[in-house]
């Protein structure tokens, strides 16, 4: 077996797909996601996975986590801090504090809670160190209409990346953030991309979608870098997307 990895938000979507594409490749995973069922679904019984239910915005769960991958593998080489809601679709003025406080404690509390766990065992792995990869969004450069929550936490997750990586340099601990913009899973869904998103001129517009395994290879591939060598920030869209030149 190679590297160990953790992967949060690993029951779906592209957590689903990163964790089964670093199992493809020799790496140990252990998978944090809140519904053990689809976790045991993405692990498919494999030697190298361990399904560890977790909710990221309780901190004694994430620490229960990270001792799991630990006690079952040794060491954590590398987090995919994926674990993420896009929340309710609506603008500042409409938003319940209520949904605020959610989208937050997941998309931002949840990353920073695994991350200082995945920190605190990289330290423990000199000189090694290790590597974390958070999953930001489209919407950390150009938000979707009526989507202030997500916006605003994939926005301050650029800072928490940034202050990662600054803070981790003494102790080989390097820090990068891949933002993906419209492969197909099931949150495309609930933007209605397939039938028509809503666009900034109030308009609909079908938009084109790229394959989640796409997504997947690409984290992998920030994965296996050599500890010399740390993508900072990395943009992956579905080819044509409305993303340059959205407005």
């Amino acid at each position: 077996m190679g590297k160990m990895a953790v992967v949060t938000g690993a029951g779906s979507g592209i957590g689903r797909a990163v964790a089964q594409e670093f199992l493809r490749a020799g790496f140990g995973v252990v998978l944090a996601g809140r519904r053990g069922a689809e976790l045991r679904e993405t692990a498919a019984g494999h030697a190298n996975a361990l399904a560890v239910p977790t909710d990221v915005t309780r901190p004694d769960d994430v620490e229960q986590l990270f001792r799991a991958a630990v006690d079952r593998f040794g060491r954590v080489d590398v987090l995919f801090n994926n674990a993420g809601t896009f929340g309710p679709a609506a603008a500042v003025d409409e938003i319940s504090l209520e949904d605020w406080d959610a989208v937050l404690a997941v998309n931002l509390t949840g990353s920073m809670l695994c991350a200082a766990a995945a920190v605190r065992v990289m330290k423990t792995q000199q000189p090694q160190g290790g590597r974390i990869i958070n999953n930001g969004s489209i919407s950390a450069h150009s938000p979707r209409p009526r989507s202030v929550a997500y916006t605003v936490t994939k926005h301050a997750v650029t800072g928490l990346t940034k202050s990662i990586e600054l803070d981790g340099r003494p102790f080989g601990i390097s820090c990068g953030q891949i933002d993906i913009g419209n492969t197909a899973t099931d949150i495309m869904a609930t933007l209605d991309v397939a039938t028509g998103a809503l666009q900034a001129d109030g308009s609909r517009l079908v938009e084109p979608t790229f394959p989640v395994a796409d997504a997947a290879r690409t984290v992998l591939m920030m994965a296996q870098l050599p500890d010399s060598a740390n993508i900072g920030s990395l943009v992956i869209t579905a080819a044509g997307m409305p993303f340059i030149g959205r407005g």
